[in-house]
């Protein structure tokens, strides 16, 4: 079940998303500034890829494993993966296996490639897809 409101303002989006963890704060944040700058197609800009988190059921220090431990603390290739769920190119078991397993049974790298394919406004901004930034 969804956390996240019509009526949450960001402060409260971020909150119980993260349940508190500060490296998934760190990860949300990174989404909200830097999201729609990343993935210029995202309908509601970053919070896109936070409803996506949200859907999926990614909570606190699970965010914080996929950014770190499944996408090496790069939060481009962290919204591909949330994108390639989004598109049909990944399952939701598989990536909650990656989680859970350091990345174990998902090929990031491949994943990015179909995102870029199919979206080729997908684009590298500098600094900003380093969410601790």
């Amino acid at each position: 079940m969804s956390r996240i409101k019509l009526q949450d303002d960001m402060p409260s989006v971020v909150y119980k998303m993260s349940e508190g963890n500060i490296g998934a704060v760190t990860v949300l944040v990174g989404c909200l500034r830097d999201g729609g700058i990343i993935d210029g197609n995202a309908a509601f800009g970053g919070l896109a890829h936070v409803f996506d988190l949200d859907t999926l059921g990614i909570y606190g220090s699970r965010i914080w494993m996929l950014y770190k431990d499944v996408c090496k603390q790069d939060l481009r290739t962290m919204i591909a993966v949330l994108r390639a769920w989004q598109l049909g190119f990944l399952s939701r078991d598989i990536l909650n296996h990656a989680i859970d397993n350091y990345g174990d049974g998902l090929d990031v790298p491949a994943m990015v490639v179909k995102v870029e394919e199919r979206l080729p406004e997908f684009q590298r901004t500098g600094e900003e897809t380093d969410a601790t930034a």
